[in-house]
């Protein structure tokens, strides 16, 4: 009797250490409204994405190789440190390069061309805001963790590291990209969807534990459907599940565009952009376009 007793205890202590950790549905919603997204540098793109790359997200960007996957994910690198004075968040990032791709050569300059868009649109109040020595490209370099992993197994162990870094340093963390050493070094496709599954949920949980946004840049590849080959992300439809946002990047004419290929919460979507030596920024033509679907 006493051992049923007990097991009818520990039960209930369970149930309520569960509840304890339940979030309201109107207290989800508050702290969303509250959140700040950070920005992509294209006024046109943060319009559809609804102010920005969203925080407590996993948001998943592809397209074809030169389309500027690299570019902006440097970009929101950058902009996550934007001060609060600012309109930013002042926070940190993480870099997790699969590829080579991120240049810090690249980077300075994307931090320059940051730090003069915000000297240039603050600059009635600019001597009030913060500390000179904050909007130094210094002290931008130094808030990018870098990591060059070299093989699946060193991105998996980069990840797990993530989970005792992340107490001081957060906000974004980027990889460039998700898929690389998975299409090269992994023949077993059933182990790799285990593997890239449990990354995924990993990734969604730092999300949600420390109220972060995860980017995630994804390859193409050719998918053959109804008698023809076409693009498509790369992965198959199985890793299409590991995202919140899908956004895809692709070419109309010689102008870029971002397409919103899935998300819960927006409207399928499209902008134009444009990669400039500043960085991402809005199309220059007078006739600017948002297409909404």
């Amino acid at each position: 009797m006493s051992a049923s007793i007990a097991m009818a205890e520990s039960s209930r202590s369970g149930a309520h250490a569960l509840l304890d950790g339940a979030q309201t549905a109107w207290d989800m919603l508050s702290e969303e409204q509250m959140q700040k997204p950070i920005t992509t540098g294209c006024e046109e793109l943060d319009t559809i994405l609804g102010g920005g790359i969203q925080c407590k997200a996993v948001t998943e960007i592809g397209g074809i190789p030169g389309i500027g996957k690299t570019q902006l994910g440097i970009q929101l690198a950058v902009n996550v440190q934007i001060p609060v004075q600012y309109g930013g968040l002042g926070g940190k990032a993480v870099y997790i390069d699969t590829e080579g791709s991120f240049m810090v050569e690249r980077a300075h300059q994307i931090i320059e061309g940051c730090i003069a868009d915000l000297f240039e649109k603050f600059e009635h109040r600019k001597q009030s805001l913060v500390c000179p020595y904050i909007l130094q490209p210094n002290s931008f370099l130094a808030n990018i963790f870098y990591f060059r992993v070299c093989s699946y197994t060193e991105q998996i162990a980069a990840v797990n590291y993530l989970e005792k870094f992340l107490e001081e340093h957060k906000d974004i963390i980027v990889v460039d990209s998700i898929t690389f050493h998975f299409r090269r070094d992994f023949d077993d496709l059933a182990m790799r969807t285990r593997v890239l599954g449990g990354m995924s949920s990993k990734l969604m949980r730092f999300t949600k534990k420390h109220n972060l946004a995860v980017v995630l840049l994804n390859q193409v590849t050719t998918k053959f459907v109804d008698g023809s080959f076409q693009l498509t992300l790369a992965l198959g439809d199985s890793w299409s599940h590991a995202c919140t946002n899908r956004i895809i990047l692709y070419w109309n004419g010689n102008e870029r565009h971002a397409y919103i290929d899935k998300s819960p919460s927006l409207r399928s979507a499209s902008a134009p952009f444009q990669v400039t030596s500043k960085g991402i920024r809005n199309v220059t033509s007078n006739c600017k376009r948002v297409r909404m679907m």
